[in-house]
């Protein structure tokens, strides 16, 4: 891989409460992107040489209309300003993952909003990199919401790619769920291509993401899934990355990188059984930087996503992230100043320090790990990677 080069980078932030709230006891808490914020600026890193910090875009209802079902959004309206906690189970809203909430379709295109700033801002030139950590809604479906996203915004920064003149797009997805929303919207789409590294829908919602979804149609071999097992250690993820990633895009020439980086995959997240760390994250990031810049001449539109040790984990991994981003190195130690506001602010402590060393599995544990993650890998290849390769 080439080495990057660090040209300009943007922060998607408008500096105002985030309102994408289910409510005290869902655990996809706003607070855990306002302290990542608050983190990136206390290490300084959003001082960094060209670095900008960009507000969101407006999103309208046509854009909208261009991505959900009418009739789904025309629903998400009507509990947006009259909110029913029996929602409408129909379109995924109700008691459970997406419940409603006041103001929820208002705030849903703002997220939208952030992640097409991101998606403009790199493919017009302002900067190369983009970073829109309120992003990642992965699960909302073309006509219902799902695992905790209304409106998929991924999905709508794919979009104005492609209406904006973009040929190809790759979206690459290391949360701990299968990316099942953006790979629904581009299924037959032969433009974009979707690669999710997750845990196994055998063991974990969504229930999908095996080796042989791979699109459909002229897009045949444009999906790509690696389902991997339960206990997944950073060695054996990033090998399986290695195996798959820079392969497809190398095959398939995108013009853009786009990515969801969520991080539920860390040893400690509490609703999935992946077994990453924050050093593993940065290894991530180095990957994830080299691949734009050999592939897409640096276009790299990232997003936030899943993680929900909301002090512990999220604000470090997406620090780490954003460091790579703009060709930053964070510091040893969190801030001190930072450290006292998280636990006065959350009445819980964060870590002092980013990195944390390798999970350890036994012996007998990581064979069988390393065993399952292989076959996932081999099995993607004989579905997908011959179809793939004929596109070229």
């Amino acid at each position: 891989m080439t080495a990057p080069s660090h040209g300009a980078t943007a922060l998607i932030w408008n500096d105002e409460e985030l309102k994408y709230d289910f409510g005290p006891d869902h655990p996809l808490k706003p607070i855990r992107v306002q302290l990542t914020i608050e983190l990136i600026r206390e290490c300084g890193l959003d001082r960094g040489p060209g670095v900008v910090t960009l507000e969101r875009d407006p999103f309208t209802v046509d854009q909208l209309l261009q991505l959900h079902d009418a009739e789904y959004v025309e629903v998400v309206r009507q509990l947006s300003a009259n909110p029913n906690p029996r929602g409408n189970m129909r379109y995924g809203l109700g008691p459970g993952d997406t419940p409603v909430f006041a103001g929820m379709h208002d705030v849903s295109m703002e997220v939208c909003g952030a992640s097409v700033a991101a998606a403009r801002a790199v493919w017009e030139g302002t900067v190369d990199h983009a970073f829109n950590p309120a992003g990642g809604l992965h699960h909302a479906m073309p006509d219902r919401a799902a695992g905790f996203c209304v409106y998929d915004d991924p999905a709508a920064a794919i979009r104005w790619l492609l209406d904006h003149g973009a040929d190809r797009v790759a979206y690459v997805d290391v949360d701990t769920h299968h990316g099942d929303g953006v790979q629904t919207f581009f299924y037959d789409d032969p433009r974009v291509l979707t690669i999710s590294l997750h845990e196994s829908g055998r063991t974990l919602f969504p229930g999908t993401g095996f080796p042989n979804e791979i699109g459909t149609g002229d897009a045949r071999g444009t999906s790509l899934n690696v389902p991997l097992p339960i206990a997944t250690v950073g060695s054996v993820y990033l090998s399986a990355f290695d195996q798959v990633v820079p392969d497809a895009l190398s095959a398939f020439d995108p013009d853009v990188l786009v990515t969801q980086l969520g991080c539920d995959t860390h040893m400690t997240d509490p609703l999935a059984h992946l077994a990453l760390t924050t050093d593993d994250y940065q290894a991530l990031a180095k990957r994830l930087h080299e691949l734009a810049h050999e592939h897409t001449a640096g276009r790299w539109v990232a997003m936030g996503g899943g993680g929900y040790q909301i002090v512990t984990v999220v604000p470090r991994a997406w620090t780490i992230y954003f460091a790579e981003l703009t060709g930053q190195d964070v510091p040893y130690e969190l801030p001190f100043t930072y450290l006292r506001h998280v636990e006065e602010e959350t009445g819980t402590r964060s870590p002092h320090e980013f990195f944390e060393g390798q999970a350890q599995l036994s012996s007998n544990r990581l064979e069988l790990v390393q065993r399952a993650t292989k076959q996932a890998v081999e099995d993607l290849k004989v579905a997908a990677f011959d179809h793939l390769e004929r596109l070229t």
